[in-house]
């Protein structure tokens, strides 16, 4: 019944912009942290930027200063603004939901290439 469904993904160039969104239904999104992972083939999963359910925001190191993740609780969608893009920015991005005590929901995720 919990459906997260991401968007927004593409090829761009290196430096330019994009703006994810991860829609959500069936679960109850303002008490969620919601997170944005990234996924290379070969490599492990990683944690790009989580917001909590009061706000509180982090940020892998790589990309402080040139993403920014924020949430429309009205809207139960998550985005993720990405600026000054690079290619080792290129990956699956996956939106990610957790509650307590043990609850965690992903989406399928959306392709970003980053590439000339």
């Amino acid at each position: 019944q919990v459906q997260l469904v991401e968007s927004g993904g593409g090829l761009v160039q290196p430096g330019g912009s994009l703006r994810l969104s991860c829609a959500t239904s069936g679960l109850l999104f303002s008490d969620s942290t919601m997170a944005w992972y990234r996924q290379v083939p070969g490599k492990q999963r990683e944690l790009v930027a989580s917001i909590g359910a009061r706000g509180n925001i982090n940020y892998i190191s790589s990309v402080r200063g040139r993403f920014t993740i924020s949430r429309d609780n009205a809207k139960n969608t998550l985005y993720l603004e990405m600026n000054n893009l690079k290619p080792e920015d290129t990956a699956a991005y996956i939106c990610h939901a957790y509650m307590i005590p043990d609850y965690r929901y992903w989406g399928q995720g959306t392709q970003v290439t980053v590439s000339s």
